[in-house]
């Protein structure tokens, strides 16, 4: 199917983990992004999202750019958002995967990429395709934290992978290197300090005028703590046509995209995953960025 890495773990309940998403939530680091209050049992027990799950699948896919890019020159996006919307394109090799399974052992399942009660990420870590690193992305030893991420939750009792152990050792440049201070400490992110947060899944309005000078040129996302991270300094790109960026964003001037119309965010933003700020919230982000 085209993914970089494929590992299993047993469908059992993320206990360890359910503690650590308790306590970032009392803490209050999930900022105004509510809905991760919900569904708590589900993002724990396979079993409530799919009954008789006896196996997870997990998979990567990596969406490292062979370049980067700024627009007009001048502003960022997150590497993740250059293309079409990964949900739409991990789904459809997900769905051929479940067919192929379903076909063979005569089992259905159900397949998940981030828009569902899912701690992904664990259940990577625990399928062994690497480890939850200091910048909280998952990292892979031969291909880096640049992946998208999905699951298949089986009844099939599949012979699990095991987890690797972790390679961070006493490295701390993304900690160093965050300039908002998001990373509070290893492992743990402030939602309320993160760029990505306040470009992407702010929807209260305005962005604290305290950040402007730390928010340096991104718009929407932020690649930091992952472009200062050793793991991903040589990985591959990725071979994926649809996560190429649209042409029409690398010819723009600065000008232009201070003056995008709601017609130009629908035709070169409508299926990527830059859609989820909306015309309103990129043209904030822009005007932020430029001291508007």
């Amino acid at each position: 199917m085209g993914f970089n890495h494929c590992g299993i773990s047993r469908a059992t309940t993320l206990e360890q983990e359910g503690l650590r998403l308790n306590q970032w939530l009392e803490a209050g680091y999930h900022a105004g992004m509510k809905y991760m209050e919900r569904h708590l049992r589900k993002r724990i027990d396979p079993g409530s999202l799919f009954p008789g799950a006896k196996s997870v699948i997990s998979v990567l896919y990596s969406y490292n750019p062979p370049q980067r890019f700024t627009l007009g020159g001048h502003f960022r996006i997150a590497t993740y958002a250059y293309g079409a919307d990964y949900h739409r394109v991990m789904k459809d090799k997900l769905f051929r995967l479940m067919k192929w399974i379903t076909d063979r052992w005569g089992v259905t399942g159900r397949v998940f990429v981030d828009t569902a009660p899912v701690l992904e990420r664990a259940w990577a870590e625990r399928a062994g395709l690497g480890w939850i690193g200091k910048n909280t992305c998952l990292i892979h030893r031969k291909t880096g934290s640049y992946h998208f991420i999905g699951e298949i939750i089986t009844p099939l009792e599949l012979e699990p992978d095991e987890p690797i152990g972790n390679y961070c050792g006493t490295c701390t440049r993304c900690i160093d290197a965050c300039p908002t201070g998001a990373l509070t400490k290893p492992y743990v992110l402030d939602a309320g300090k993160c760029i990505s947060y306040w470009t992407i899944e702010n929807k209260s309005g305005k962005i604290p005028e305290k950040l402007r000078e730390r928010f340096g040129s991104w718009i929407f996302g932020c690649d930091i703590c992952q472009e200062v991270c050793p793991w991903n300094t040589k990985i591959p790109p990725h071979e994926e046509p649809q996560f190429l960026p649209d042409k029409r964003l690398l010819s723009m001037p600065k000008d232009q995209w201070m003056q995008l119309t709601p017609e130009q965010f629908s035709s070169m933003f409508s299926d990527t995953p830059v859609a989820r700020a909306g015309y309103a919230g990129l043209m904030r982000n822009i005007l932020f960025v430029s001291g508007h």
